[in-house]
């Protein structure tokens, strides 16, 4: 039975965590990233790892539920742009984003290269037939073990036991958990210790890689201003992401540099 204590020294997470309005996150990197996750995939620890963009902090903020979910995490990487800001202003000069899409690949790569089984759970049946086209195609040797489209509802205890068993029984090391935030970040959570295996939140990566939703230009992306094109190609589903809680955080962030307001640790 694969354990899920370290028995073996582990990597440790780059820097010190920073805590933005309540919510961890720790300044990390690509290449940081992937070799702890890829080494925890290695020992066949149970662990999960989050990334965190501007909605990720305010659902946190918003329910505090959802920011111990976040401040149990093994890995928080800064997914977005304003939050490596944030990191920078509180200490951190040399934060850099690790964006979920692009961490994808660069684990797929590494898990190919070093035997690592993989699997995948989320998504629509044909994005993630898709997704593991596009993921065979670039990473000939890259082990697919487990993949499942799971329903757009709770799904019942039995249900939920059967995929774990299923996933343990694939032996896949590394699962990319594509439900969305808050929703990947919860399930993970709830699944820690009982998936033997390393579970990557990744967010839209699976629609990204697939092909199935449009991605914002390089140079949006280094603006920080990425959300202005996610806006306006999904609108109804992310508004409420971006007009509400965009200001909101800024505002808020404002606070907590100017030390006019604390933010308790969930």
């Amino acid at each position: 039975m694969p354990s899920t204590n370290a028995a073996e020294p582990e990597l440790q997470v780059n820097g010190r965590d920073t805590y933005i309005l309540g919510m961890k996150i720790s300044p990390t990197s690509y290449r940081h990233s992937a070799d702890l996750i890829c080494e925890w995939s290695r020992q066949h620890l149970s662990k999960y790892v989050c990334v965190a963009c501007v909605a990720s902090v305010m659902e946190a903020y918003d329910a505090t539920r959802v920011q111990r979910v976040m401040n149990q995490a093994d890995l928080v990487t800064p997914d977005g742009m304003p939050v490596v800001w944030g990191l920078r202003l509180l200490g951190n000069p040399g934060a850099t984003r690790v964006y979920g899409p692009d961490l994808t690949p660069i684990l797929l790569e590494n898990a190919a290269d070093r035997g690592l089984p993989v699997g995948f759970y989320g998504a629509q049946p044909e994005t993630l037939q898709r997704l593991i086209e596009v993921a065979t195609q670039r990473f000939p040797d890259l082990r697919i073990v487990y993949a499942c489209s799971p329903p757009f509802r709770a799904l019942t205890p039995e249900e939920d036991e059967q995929v774990v068993e299923d996933i343990n029984r694939s032996g896949a090391r590394l699962v990319f958990i594509g439900l969305g935030n808050p929703k990947q970040d919860c399930w993970m959570a709830a699944h820690k210790g009982r998936v033997q295996a390393v579970m990557v939140g990744v967010g839209a990566a699976f629609d990204f890689l697939a092909g199935s939703k449009p991605q914002a230009p390089r140079w949006m992306m280094r603006a920080g201003v990425e959300w202005c094109f996610r806006l306006v190609t999904e609108p109804r589903r992310l508004w409420k992401r971006y007009l509400i809680h965009n200001p909101r955080f800024v505002i808020l962030f404002g606070l907590q540099l100017l030390g006019l307001k604390q933010f308790p640790n969930a």
